[in-house]
């Protein structure tokens, strides 16, 4: 997708010491990526537009007095970033072991290496005054045959309610509701989801980092033992409901899919699917 911000002029910043010529126009994080930097996302994605709620791409910009969300700044000519001071490595383990002392992260294996990264210790909080520190507790939904919602493991990425909005689905059938710790994502007036807007795209699922969302094949699998996804196949194919020409990937373990997804740099879907696409493959198991 073409950014409108992207002047076609170049600007040079200096990263880490290292000089880097980019687009005008282009952020922060597209300038470390062009640096082969490997900066944390949680709630970034490339087929969504920049929310700047997990904080954990902040980077040090010299001049600013606050660290700088780097999926969302844009760069400036002369513009001198700290990708990996002091400063910004305890920003982002403060964030990373805040997230986990609230919300369950196993199943979100790469903030676990983001955590491990910066040595964020989430035990921390287990002991002393914070004893008693509130974690999300509530039951798991199940209300359809397509996909659970375990909002326990929930981060408040926003991601899910972008690509149910403007950036992809245009239903807005979820948003953030409540305040405080009370926040969460919900349907409006919390109607069970097959009472909502929801057309169960799938797109929410396909964008969450923490798998608060997931396919009701996989739920099933893990709850038995038996999600495997070391021995799963992925296969790169094209959709056969219509002539549009989404593309699909499809896992495959113990011979049956158990999950489709569609790739973020494909032209047509940008990783977005409609309900066919995305959940309606068992008749190849018939």
């Amino acid at each position: 997708m073409t950014d409108p911000s992207v002047t076609g002029t170049r600007v040079t910043v200096r990263i880490d010491g290292a000089d880097v010529t980019v687009d005008d126009g282009v952020t922060i994080l597209d300038a470390c990526n062009a640096q082969g930097i490997d900066t944390p996302t949680i709630c970034f994605a490339e087929n969504l537009t920049p929310v700047n709620v997990c904080r954990v791409c902040v980077v040090e910009v010299e001049g600013n007095r606050t660290l700088a969300p780097a999926c969302s700044r844009a760069v400036e000519d002369g513009m001198e970033i700290r990708t990996d001071s002091e400063r910004v490595r305890h920003s982002r383990k403060m964030v990373l072991e805040f997230l986990g002392s609230g919300v369950d992260l196993t199943q979100a294996p790469e903030i676990a290496r983001y955590s491990a990264r910066y040595d964020a210790d989430v035990s921390r909080y287990e002991h002393g005054g914070l004893a008693d520190r509130e974690v999300i507790d509530e039951p798991i939904r199940i209300q359809d045959e397509l996909y659970i919602r375990d909002y326990d493991k929930c981060v408040l990425c926003y991601k899910c309610v972008s690509a149910c909005g403007d950036d992809a689905q245009h239903t807005f059938a979820i948003a953030v509701a409540g305040r405080g710790f009370g926040n969460r994502i919900s349907t409006e007036f919390d109607v069970a989801l097959p009472d909502s807007a929801c057309v169960y795209c799938g797109n929410c699922v396909a964008v969450c980092p923490t798998n608060a969302l997931q396919f009701t094949t996989e739920f099933d699998l893990r709850q038995a033992g038996n999600w495997r996804e070391e021995d799963q196949t992925i296969t790169r194919t094209v959709c056969s409901y219509c002539g549009v020409g989404c593309n699909l990937e499809l896992h495959v373990q113990d011979n049956e899919i158990v999950k489709v997804t569609s790739p973020v740099d494909h032209s047509v879907t940008h990783g977005n699917l409609c309900i066919k696409g995305r959940f309606g493959y068992k008749y190849v198991g018939n």
